[in-house]
């Protein structure tokens, strides 16, 4: 008797994983996502990459706005999953849930736990400067990110990595490994060892006053933000009074007070180097590469930014 494997994801993160698992010989139950959003602009509600991708291979899709409801707890016994696979959700699990999967919730999280435990661990990595993130193969318990491990990738940060490459990375590492760990665990092969909590740091969701570049900052701090904000939401800066978006930059050997417009490149001065532009954004415009920027761009040496 074939496995029933539910899974639970969301971004466009989560679909290799989903991929994985629909090309090999095990059939998901169910497919749970997180229902359909409003667009910034106007009404139209968009789908979940998860949702498109069930839907085009008609998976049975459930997107309940919350499972901490009696009707959802119902469904999901009926069900009676053997396990459930999360890939960037987007919901906690409540608690009633956690014993109903024979062999329980197996999360991929995208980082080295215990290190950036929460929402937004792969975009703290590389904003802190980390050298090395990856993903954790982990038990769901009640508490966020605290479960045992059963199996860690590890995969080097270049500074010139975007936090978009890094998921297409991470994401991937995920479906390479997916099938493998499904066949320990039923196969009771798998080991989970319990994270050291002490060492535990926290990749909080993040915040929009997060997402402004300091030119008072090191150079190497302030590329890391821009990487680290690629592609959602972007590192800016204010200049006569608009919004720009550097999405991508280099670091070069000049200085001046930071915030300096250096040449006629747009090069920016930080505490102590400078911010040379590659890929920029004007508020109400498109991205960018800075030749296309510069033949629309009014501005002088000298000129300060903020």
């Amino acid at each position: 008797m074939p496995y029933k494997i539910v899974f639970m994801g969301t971004p466009k993160f989560s679909v290799p994983v989903l991929d994985a698992l629909v090309k090999s010989s095990y059939k998901i139950s169910y497919v749970y996502t997180q229902p359909p959003k409003k667009s910034n602009r106007g009404q139209k509600l968009n789908i979940s990459p998860i949702q498109e991708y069930a839907e085009k291979l008609k998976l049975n899709i459930r997107s309940p706005k919350s499972l901490n409801i009696d009707e959802e707890l119902k469904f999901f016994k009926a069900i009676d999953p053997d396990i459930v696979i999360i890939v960037a959700y987007g919901q906690l699990i409540p608690k009633k849930f956690l014993d109903i999967p024979k062999k329980g919730f197996v999360n991929i999280h995208a980082s080295l736990l215990p290190r950036w435990r929460g929402a937004a661990p792969i975009q703290r990595a590389i904003m802190n400067l980390d050298k090395e993130t990856g993903i954790s193969i982990m038990k769901i318990t009640e508490k966020l990110d605290t479960g045992p491990v059963m199996k860690q990738i590890k995969l080097n940060i270049d500074e010139t990595f975007t936090a978009g490459e890094v998921s297409d990375n991470l994401s991937h590492l995920s479906a390479k490994n997916i099938l493998e760990v499904l066949e320990n665990i039923f196969k009771d092969k798998s080991k989970f060892i319990q994270q050291n909590h002490e060492l535990a740091t926290y990749a909080n969701k993040i915040k929009k006053d997060e997402s402004k570049i300091n030119w008072n900052e090191n150079a190497k701090n302030i590329l890391a933000k821009i990487n680290g904000l690629n592609p959602n939401p972007g590192a800016w800066f204010m200049y006569k009074d608009l919004r720009y978006k550097i999405w991508k930059a280099s670091i070069i050997e000049k200085k001046d007070l930071p915030g300096t417009v250096l040449d006629n490149n747009f090069t920016i001065s930080c505490k102590d180097r400078s911010i040379k532009i590659i890929e920029i954004q004007k508020e109400g415009k498109n991205k960018l590469l800075l030749k296309e920027f510069l033949l629309g761009m009014n501005f002088r040496v000298g000129d300060l930014v903020k």
